[in-house]
């Protein structure tokens, strides 16, 4: 049975889904489940979920606990990371807090923009100590990692070598389930095709039984049956001639065409909800505190009471409804649409799969860059995650994409090479960031932030 490391493991929420997906094969209930973790307290909390997931699924798992890293990494076959460096306070707070000063208003702030950056700057250090343990207690295990900003962490652990890994995202069949609300047709009957980066990828194909499903999308629009919260990305199919596959509160803050201090109008236009990360966060944590003292037994007036926390908060009504839909299944084990435990599945089983993963763009997508980071369907089995080849993809597309890239590649040229001078490229180059602010506002911006993240951040020379 292989063994399998959950790092960040006081993720506990998501922990869940991932341990009852695995758990819920046969031939992985008796895997080993290390649990890592460097908060002692959370890591306990985590620990229990795991048990009661057991208990539900009648598995019996070798179950590991600890916060002795290089311990849960020993002899480990595949490494799920999920953690966040700084947590949601200070960390979080800190890249919302500083930009707003200078006028620059967020969304999500996990993946571009000065958030993602700086979200960048302070996981890709842990991320390669985490690949230098690996390569010494189990070089021959797979990282598959979950942790934001996706293509960033992803592009730096390959160009630092020595550890197979592949990014996962829940992004594409969550975008696709969406669709098929919007136009009627059951998920299950549609197929389809996607790539690009991560965030950024498009549907190239969106088919059921060889029929193109676009004009039914296409009539979305035309009959005025956008969804409110799904604006932004409606618009910009209405501009591209394809669909997104990140949600328009994380897209809007990848372009400069939406989010502007000038045009207040455009937020109410496009529904779009500034700061809502962290509402999510906080939402996050009141559900989690609410379930630990109803002992995960989400009654009717436990629900309820969240309900009722939930609304003096400035959250998205979608993101409020799965918050408490989240809570409502606390007790119970619902399959996730992630693809971290096919995977194992398949690699240990050899069954075949194809999954979208995050990979180095080896000749995969011709007019992209050679060395960036990659999202696209990958087939795995016994021989392991193969990306497969997309070839050119849309020139426009392509364009909107490197805008992103360019980003995404002096955040790694910095966290690589401990250079302060890409830091201020990357902000300069970002999208959103460009259309606010002007350079003496980034500069200065960005050494506020250096200054408040310090403690954890290298120094940069």
């Amino acid at each position: 049975m292989p063994k399998i490391t959950f790092i960040g493991a006081g993720s506990a929420v998501f922990a869940k889904n991932l341990m009852g997906d695995i758990l819920s094969f046969p031939e992985l209930a008796a895997s080993t489940i290390a649990l890592h973790d460097i908060d002692a307290k959370r890591l306990r909390e985590s620990e229990a979920v795991a048990r009661r997931i057991c208990g539900l699924l009648g598995a019996q798992p070798a179950l590991e606990v600890t916060t002795d890293r290089r311990s849960a990494l020993d002899g480990a076959d595949y490494v799920v990371a999920m953690f966040q460096v700084g947590g949601y306070r200070p960390a979080t707070v800190i890249d919302f807090e500083i930009p707003k000063k200078y006028g620059l208003r967020q969304t999500i702030g996990d993946t571009l923009g000065i958030g993602g950056i700086m979200r960048g700057l302070r996981t890709i250090p842990v991320l390669l100590d985490i690949t230098r343990d690996m390569e010494t207690l189990c070089p021959q295990a797979l990282l598959l990692n979950y942790v934001n900003p996706m293509a960033m962490n992803t592009w730096a652990v390959n160009r630092a070598g020595g550890i197979k890994t592949v990014g996962l995202c829940h992004s594409v069949p969550h975008t696709a389930a969406e669709l098929a609300s919007d136009i009627g047709v059951p998920v299950a009957e549609i197929s389809y095709l996607v790539a690009g980066i991560n965030h950024m990828a498009f549907y190239l194909k969106f088919e059921r039984n060889g029929e193109d499903l676009y004009p039914l999308l296409r009539r979305v629009l035309a009959e005025g049956r956008v969804p409110a919260h799904n604006r932004v990305r409606y618009e910009m199919f209405r501009r591209l001639g394809y669909f997104v596959t990140e949600s328009s509160e994380h897209f809007s803050e990848y372009v400069p065409w939406f989010i502007k201090s000038h045009r207040p109008d455009l937020l109410e236009t496009f529904n779009i909800p500034p700061d809502e990360y962290p509402a999510r966060c906080e939402a996050q944590i009141m559900a989690w505190e609410l379930a630990q003292a109803v002992d995960f037994k989400p009654t009717p007036d436990a629900v309820s009471l969240l309900q009722q926390k939930l609304e003096p908060l400035k959250l998205m009504p979608t993101m409020k409804q799965l918050t408490v839909l989240s809570f409502m299944t606390m007790d119970r084990i619902v399959p996730s649409v992630e693809y971290g435990s096919q995977i194992i599945h398949s690699m240990e089983t050899g069954l075949p799969r194809t999954i979208y993963g995050n990979v180095m763009n080896h000749g995969i997508i011709d007019n992209l860059p050679a060395d960036c980071c990659v999202e696209v369907p990958c087939l795995v089995d016994k021989n392991g995650v193969q990306p497969t080849r997309v070839g050119q993809l849309p020139p426009h597309l392509a364009a909107l994409m490197q805008t992103n890239i360019n980003v995404q590649s002096l955040a790694v040229e910095a966290a690589l090479t401990g250079k302060r001078e890409h830091i201020y490229h990357a902000a300069m180059l970002d999208p959103h960031t460009a259309a606010e602010l002007d350079l003496e506002q980034i500069w200065a911006m960005v050494d506020d932030l250096l200054e408040a993240h310090r403690d954890m951040l290298p120094a940069y020379r």
